[in-house]
C-alpha cells in the first residue's frame, strides 16, 4: 500500500472522527464567551437563586446553611450567569473534593481514546508492581472505574477516627506517604464488580491508572498537554501523595470558569474544537448506570451484614464516577426530581459541583463551603432552570 492511499486512510478517519463531533460557532479555550441574562427581566428569579444559595444564616465563621463560594452558569456554550462570595472570584482556585473523581475518570477516557489502556484490562498492566497479588490482578480498569474493586472500605470523614475511617488513614494517617499501597493492600470483600462500595481510594487508583498510561507517552504533564490544556483549563492543580501518586479521590484545584470546562467537554460529547478526547461513546457510557451498581448497590434494607464491614447504601446512581439522574431501582423515583432526566453530576464534599444538562445545553458549576449538609443538585437546578429560562 503506497503513502498516498495510507493517507488517504488516514485522512478520511480523522475527519470521519471530527463529523461525530457537535459544530459550535466557537469554542471557550482561551475564555468563555458571555452572554448575561438580563438582569431587570430576570430579577425575580435572580434574586430566588441568590437567596437560596448565597445568603449567610447566623455569624460566617459558624458554617450554617448553604455556602456559595462560586456559581458559573454556562448555557448554549456562554456564560449566562457569574457570582462570588466571601472573597473568591473567577481567577481563584477551588478545592474539589470528590469532583476530582469525575476528572481522574475523564482521564481513563483520554487514556483510552489513544489507545493506551483499555476497560478491560486488569490493573497490574499498569501496575506491574503488583503483578505477583491475585488480588490486584483480578480487579479490571472498569471494576475500578464504576466503585467495584472488590476491596474492604469505609468512606468515613469529620466524625470519624483513623481506625474507623479509611480515608483518613490514607489521606493522613498511616497510608498517606504511598496512598496506593494503602488501597491495594486492603483485603478482598468481594468479587470485582458485584458490589458498589463508594470509595475514594478507587478513586485515587483511577487517577494512577491515568497517569501511568498517559505518562508514558506523553511524559510527566501528560493530564496537562493531553487534556487540561486543550480544553482550556489553565490553573488546575492536581496534587500528589509522596511516592508521586496522583490523588485523584480529592484532591484537585481549579478556578469554577475551569472546572466547568470539564463539564462542557462532557456535554460535548467528549469532543473540544473537531477534536476528539474522549472515545465515541464514552460519556454515553460514563452517564449510563454501571453494571457494578445494577449488581448491587449497596444493603438498602435496615439489616447490617455480617461481620465488622457495614455496606454502604447508593440511592443515586452512578456511572463512571459520574452520578446520574435515574431511579436507583424499579418502584423507586429518581433522586433528582425537579431536574430533566438527562442530568447528570460530579459532585464533592461541601457542596462542589458540576452540573450537566443536556436536553437544555447547559452546565453549572458551583463551589461551596457546606458545613451542615452539602446543597442539594434537585434544589440548585430547580432554582437555576428559571433564571436561564427565555
Amino acid at each position: 500500500m503506497n503513502r498516498i492511499v495510507i493517507g488517504t486512510i488516514v485522512l478520511l478517519a480523522s475527519l470521519a472522527q471530527a463529523q461525530q463531533c457537535r459544530a459550535r460557532a466557537s469554542w471557550p479555550t482561551e475564555k468563555w464567551p458571555e452572554a448575561l441574562v438580563n438582569a431587570t427581566a430576570k430579577a425575580a428569579e435572580i434574586k430566588a437563586l441568590e437567596d437560596y444559595a448565597f445568603t449567610i444564616v447566623g455569624k460566617p465563621e459558624e458554617r450554617k446553611g448553604y455556602r456559595t463560594n462560586g456559581l458559573v452558569v454556562v448555557k448554549n456554550g456562554a456564560i449566562v450567569y457569574e457570582k462570588y462570595a466571601r472573597g473568591w472570584d473567577e481567577n481563584k482556585r477551588h478545592l474539589s473534593w470528590s469532583v476530582a473523581k469525575s476528572v481522574s475518570s475523564t482521564l481513563v477516557g483520554v487514556a483510552v481514546n489513544q489507545g493506551l489502556m483499555t476497560l478491560d484490562e486488569s490493573l497490574c498492566k499498569q501496575l506491574p508492581e503488583y503483578q505477583s497479588d491475585p488480588v490486584v490482578c483480578g480487579i479490571t480498569v472498569k471494576n475500578i472505574i464504576t466503585f467495584g474493586s472488590g476491596l474492604q472500605w469505609q468512606e468515613e470523614y469529620e466524625d470519624a477516627g483513623y481506625q474507623v475511617s479509611s480515608v483518613l488513614a490514607m489521606l493522613l494517617g498511616s497510608g498517606h506517604k504511598d496512598q496506593i499501597k494503602h488501597v491495594l493492600t486492603h483485603r478482598k470483600l468481594h468479587e470485582p464488580g458485584t458490589q458498589f462500595v463508594y470509595s475514594t481510594g478507587d478513586a485515587h487508583v483511577v487517577g494512577t491508572l491515568a497517569k501511568r498510561a498517559l505518562t508514558a507517552k506523553h511524559g510527566a504533564n501528560a493530564f496537562w498537554t493531553q487534556l487540561f490544556e486543550p480544553i482550556g483549563m489553565k490553573r488546575v492543580v492536581f496534587d500528589e501523595d509522596p511516592a508521586g501518586n496522583p490523588l485523584g479521590g480529592s484532591y484537585v484545584y481549579a478556578t469554577p470558569r475551569d472546572f466547568a470546562k470539564l463539564g462542557y467537554l462532557m456535554l460535548n460529547d467528549g469532543c473540544w474544537n473537531d477534536q476528539r478526547l474522549l472515545p465515541v461513546g464514552w460519556v454515553q457510557q460514563a452517564t449510563a448506570v454501571s453494571d457494578t451498581f445494577r449488581a448491587n448497590r449497596g444493603d438498602c434494607s435496615n439489616a447490617t451484614p455480617a461481620g465488622e464491614y457495614k455496606l454502604p447504601c447508593e440511592d443515586t446512581p452512578n456511572g463512571y464516577m459520574w452520578w446520574l439522574n435515574r431511579p436507583p431501582a424499579a418502584g423507586v423515583d429518581k433522586p433528582w426530581k425537579d431536574a430533566p432526566d438527562d442530568t447528570y453530576a460530579a459532585l464533592g464534599h461541601w457542596g462542589q459541583r458540576i452540573i450537566v444538562i443536556p436536553s437544555e445545553d447547559l452546565v453549572i458549576m458551583r463551589t461551596g463551603d457546606d458545613r451542615e449538609g452539602s446543597i442539594p443538585v434537585n434544589d440548585l437546578v430547580k432554582f437555576v432552570l428559571p433564571v436561564v429560562k427565555p
